[in-house]
Order: C-alpha cells, then sequence, then structure tokens
C-alpha cells in the first residue's frame, strides 16, 4: 500500500530542490514553506526563519548561477522527508567569503524537512562545505595516504 502523505510530502520537499533551489522560482518558495517556518541547522550567518532560507537561496543563485540539484533519494519517517542530494554549479560569486573562482564544484547535503498540510515547517540538514570549500581552493586539500 503507497502511503499518499508521505508521497505528497515528497513530491513537496522534491518541488523546494528541483523548482526553487535548482531554477530560483522564488514565487513557489512563498507557496512552499510555512510562515513559521524554523531552520535547526541555519548556514553560517543565516536567521533560522523563513525569510532566512530565502536569503540562503538566493545567496547559493548568485554564487553558483548554474546551481543544480540532484536527488539520489528521498525516505520518509511520518511527516519527515529525509533527501540525499548532491549539489553541482560554477562558482561565480561569493560562496562563504571566497569571490567566484569559475571552478565547477559538487558537494552532498542531507536535508530532513517536516512537511505539515503541503509546507514546509521545520528544516534539519548537513552539507559537505568542508569539500566545497577545499574546492573552491579556500581550504586545502587533505594529503593522500
Amino acid at each position: 500500500m503507497t502511503n499518499v502523505t508521505g508521497e505528497a510530502a515528497k513530491a513537496v520537499v522534491r518541488r523546494n530542490t528541483e523548482e526553487v533551489q535548482g531554477k530560483g522560482n522564488w514565487t513557489l518558495f512563498n507557496e512552499l514553506f510555512a510562515d513559521d517556518f524554523f531552520d535547526h541547522t541555519p548556514q553560517p550567518g543565516g536567521t533560522r526563519d523563513k525569510a532566512g532560507v530565502l536569503v540562503l537561496y538566493k545567496r547559493l543563485r548568485e554564487a553558483f548561477p548554474d546551481f543544480t540539484p540532484e536527488i539520489h533519494w528521498q525516505r520518509v519517517d511520518g511527516d519527515v522527508v529525509t533527501t540525499f542530494k548532491t549539489y553541482h554549479g560554477t562558482h561565480r560569486g561569493n560562496f562563504l567569503g571566497v569571490p567566484g573562482t569559475g571552478t565547477k564544484i559538487s558537494f552532498e547535503t542531507v536535508d530532513a524537512m517536516r512537511v505539515v498540510n503541503g509546507k514546509i515547517t521545520e528544516h534539519w540538514g548537513v552539507a559537505n562545505l568542508y569539500s566545497a570549500m577545499q574546492q573552491v581552493g579556500a581550504i586545502a586539500p587533505l594529503p593522500q595516504a
């Protein structure tokens, strides 16, 4: 038996990933995120509210104009959707204080988003920013064994 509620929640998160993050559809962002949204793991310098997520998404698209998410898998537990994905893009603008380098990069992210009544209400996430910073030259790569 298919969990329609779980599938609907996955679809909300997928639309956020593909259409908002991947294409910059800010109108859809407002439709998908609850006004009382709370981010449990905001990025450095970010805020925990809906406005903070919009700022983050816009900064990512400014830093990586060709920002493209690739969803590998999604799982649902109750009303929480966990997504493992890789972000791809060309570093053209400021990213965590590093000016654009023209380097093509990719980094993995795991997000958990609570979806209630078709709206994203909470977020927890871990991004491999260490790898991203290595790829843009801000951190030296680890020596190979």
